[in-house]
């Protein structure tokens, strides 16, 4: 009977030894698997910082991009309107040129008024080279609060002068497409 015990016993331990063998290969299998699940895993997160970092560089290098263009059309705007101020300035002496012209056409003298006009014109031609420009508006024109500032408002000469331009009073000016000066005119009502 010992034997049969002893058996059994062998039999036991061997089938431990089995069930410790399977699990132990089972174990290094899911072992395995969770490794390799992991590598794919480290794979994957790899691509998706890949993917995350390409993103963020387009982003980045779009918004490079809209920066130079923003830039480059503010220093375009700024050549464009540096000088205003010295335009701005010189403007009250253009009218007074523009009156003293008036008023010398008036004389005899021919000679006087020849050399005026030379130095009127060279000096309008000056500030136009620098995008200086007059914005034109006369009597009869429809009013336009965008292009002119009414400076007062008299009874219309005639009917169809009802809510137009009777008379500039002053000259208005542009500096490119902006203007400097808004033309003062007078408007029938």
């Amino acid at each position: 009977m010992k034997n049969i015990f002893k058996n059994k016993n062998s039999m036991n331990t061997e089938n431990t030894e089995k069930e410790t063998i399977i699990d132990e290969n089972a174990s290094d299998n899911i072992v395995n698997e969770i490794e390799s699940a992991t590598e794919l895993t480290v794979e994957e997160k790899l691509q998706e910082d890949l993917a995350n970092e390409k993103d963020k560089f387009l982003r980045l290098f779009a918004e490079f991009e809209n920066f130079k263009r923003r830039t480059a059309k503010e220093r375009i705007d700024l050549f464009k309107t540096a000088n205003q101020d010295v335009l701005q300035s010189l403007l009250p002496v253009l009218d007074d040129f523009d009156r003293a012209m008036v008023e010398i056409a008036k004389s005899d003298d021919d000679v006087l008024l020849k050399g005026v006009e030379l130095i009127h014109e060279k000096l309008k031609s000056t500030l136009v080279s620098k995008g200086l420009e007059q914005v034109e508006v006369r009597a009869g024109d429809a009013f336009n609060a965008d292009y002119a500032e009414a400076i007062t408002q008299i009874p219309a000469p005639s009917d169809d002068l009802k809510g137009k331009i009777v008379d500039v009073i002053e000259k208005g000016y542009k500096l490119g497409d902006k203007i400097i000066r808004f033309p003062k005119v007078v408007i029938g009502q």
